[in-house]
């Protein structure tokens, strides 16, 4: 199976996606297309290795939802016509990757990745964002909001200008919705451009990652991070206010499942990848049952009979009820060789690399066996389709 790296041309890849075409002619029969994409700094590789290949199979997102790394590739996605999705995403990520001088250095046997990572804490990445002096004044210095960070994130800002098309987000054909934590009241708050006009300022609140970054002020009101509170932003999706049938591409970059740390760095990574699951399998379980439940109502409404079906009383209970099915396609990265708790800060060529071809092949191979076609029980609305190891079947 061919891989797709970054920092080659996008365009030679277009057409490679195998069966992909295939899976696409039935794409419509299941709603709409929503792309969900979880937080994880460099391991946002992983997403748009995923898009690639959706894009290739000419399965373009209906919507996009993000939070941190997240909201970044989503607003490139959402951002941008389609045929320059893919270019705008690759120029994104070879900024953000060490330049070739370091990229040498970190090659070092032994200590060269653990180097680079702590380098980047020390000086940066200069697309993405800066150390802040005015933070190690001391720490009871008072500091202005836009400045309470140890980094700058005004690269950043620059960068997803230059890149994303914002003003043609609010009108354009894809949906996006970037989730931050508002601070004063510690919710969840989820921006959507059905409902208003996003701005770059949006996508940086929903990266703003406390104590690194600094908040940011929309409307009045700072917002962190929307990970802090929900990292993986499928709640989004599944609590709209105007459900549809639905075939969500959820990418996940941190592990809900590991073995026992039998050391401090592996004690460190195994915090990391519980905490930033953000209980997905939990939100999943409850929408199972949320869904059954609404299926259930509304069979049970349409067996009654039609003058009891017709009574007020009886329909404002039946709203409660409905027939939407989802299909979630839940990709998850696979762990590079040697990783640690410092995995979302490898910004490496070599590791970006490495994750933008896993989310590729797992996508392809998703695609090409398309789960979402097989035979399901009517009743349960809601069906999980697992991207296990190749070596595993898809559930």
């Amino acid at each position: 199976m061919t891989q797709a790296q970054p920092f080659d041309d996008p365009g030679k890849a277009v057409g490679r996606a195998g069966n992909g075409a295939a899976a696409r002619r039935n794409i419509a029969d299941f709603g709409q297309v929503v792309l969900v994409l979880q937080g994880g700094g460099a391991l946002g590789a992983y997403q748009a290795g995923v898009y690639q290949a959706l894009h290739e199979a000419k399965i373009e997102p209906d919507w996009v939802i993000g939070t941190s790394i997240g909201a970044i590739n989503a607003s490139l996605i959402a951002g941008n016509a389609p045929d320059q999705r893919l270019a705008k995403l690759d120029e994104f990520w070879s900024r953000v990757a060490h330049d070739l001088a370091f990229e040498a250095a970190s090659c070092v046997p032994g200590v060269g990745r653990a180097w680079a990572n702590w380098l980047t804490l020390a000086a940066g990445i200069p697309a993405f964002f800066k150390p802040n002096p005015l933070a190690f004044f001391g720490a009871n210095v008072r500091l202005p909001v836009d400045a309470a960070g140890y980094y700058s994130t005004l690269p950043l800002e620059n960068t997803l200008s230059e890149l994303v098309d914002f003003g043609s987000i609010h009108s354009g054909p894809t949906r996006l919705t970037v989730g931050a934590a508002n601070i004063r009241t510690g919710e969840m708050r989820y921006f959507d451009s059905r409902d208003e006009a996003l701005t770059v300022r949006h996508v940086m609140a929903s990266g703003a990652l406390p104590p690194a970054f600094p908040a940011v002020r929309i409307d009045g009101e700072l917002y962190w991070d929307g990970g802090i509170v929900s990292n993986t932003p499928v709640e989004a999706i599944f609590d709209d206010a105007r459900r549809r049938d639905s075939l969500v591409f959820a990418v996940h970059m941190w592990n809900p499942d590991g073995p026992e740390p039998d050391n401090i760095t592996a004690i460190l990574n195994r915090q990391k990848d519980i905490q930033y699951s953000s209980r997905a399998i939990s939100h999943i379980r409850r929408q199972k049952q949320i869904h059954r439940l609404r299926h259930i109502i509304a069979e049970l409404a349409m067996r009654l009979p039609e003058n009891e079906r017709n009574a007020n009383d009886t329909r404002d209970m039946a709203s409660y009820g409905c027939l939407t099915r989802m299909h979630v396609v839940r990709l998850l990265a696979p762990p590079l060789e040697g990783e640690d708790h410092t995995k979302d800060i490898d910004f490496s060529r070599k590791g970006i690399r490495a994750r933008w071809a896993a989310g590729y092949d797992d996508a392809r191979r998703v695609i090409e066996g398309a789960p979402w076609e097989a035979e399901v029980d009517p009743i349960e609305g809601f069906y999980l389709h697992e991207c296990r190891p190749a070596t595993e079947p898809m559930g």
